[in-house]
This record gives structure tokens, sequence and C-alpha cells, in this order.
């Protein structure tokens, strides 16, 4: 469970960053294209058309991961559940026949 939290820790700081990043990049482009708005507002675009792009990303990255971690848990829950029985069918089996 440690990883599904280092996870959710890593995406949340890669949101962060990365809306702290697009909020810089737009106040230094609209306050040097001042003159040229439709240019200034083709660049806010694409920043933000990368930005969605990225967290995208990485939100279904963690899911995956997550996913990927718990399904292993299960599968080693199960395991050990299968061998634990197995050990006790034994062990009654030769309680009983002696």
């Amino acid at each position: 469970m440690m990883v599904v939290v280092v996870v959710v820790v890593v995406v949340v700081v890669i949101v962060v960053v990365v809306v702290v990043v697009v909020v810089v990049v737009v106040v230094v482009v609209s306050s040097k294209m001042r003159r040229s708005r439709t240019a200034a507002a083709v660049v806010v675009v694409v920043v933000i058309a990368v930005v969605v792009v990225v967290v995208v990303v990485v939100v279904v990255v963690a899911v995956v991961v997550v996913i990927v971690v718990v399904a292993v848990v299960v599968v080693v829950v199960i395991a050990v559940v299968i061998v634990v029985v197995a050990v006790v069918v034994v062990v009654v089996i030769e309680v009983t026949r002696i």
C-alpha cells in the first residue's frame, strides 16, 4: 500500500509543477506579446493543450501502476491462502492417519 501512496504523491507533485510552469509561461508570454494578441493566444492554447496531455498521461500511468500493484497484492494473497490450505490439508491427513 505504500506504493499507492508514493504514486499519488508523485502525481500530485507533477501536476502542481506543471500548473506552476503553465502559469509562469502564460504570464511571461502575455507580458511579452502585448502587441500580438493572436500569437499570445496561440502560445497559451498550445501550452494548455500540452499541460492537459501531460496531466492525462501522468494520471493514466498512475492508475495503471496502482492497478498493477493491487493485482500483484491480490495474487500474492491468493497464493499464500492456497499454500496455507494445502499445508493444513496435508497436516490433517497425516494426523488422522496416525
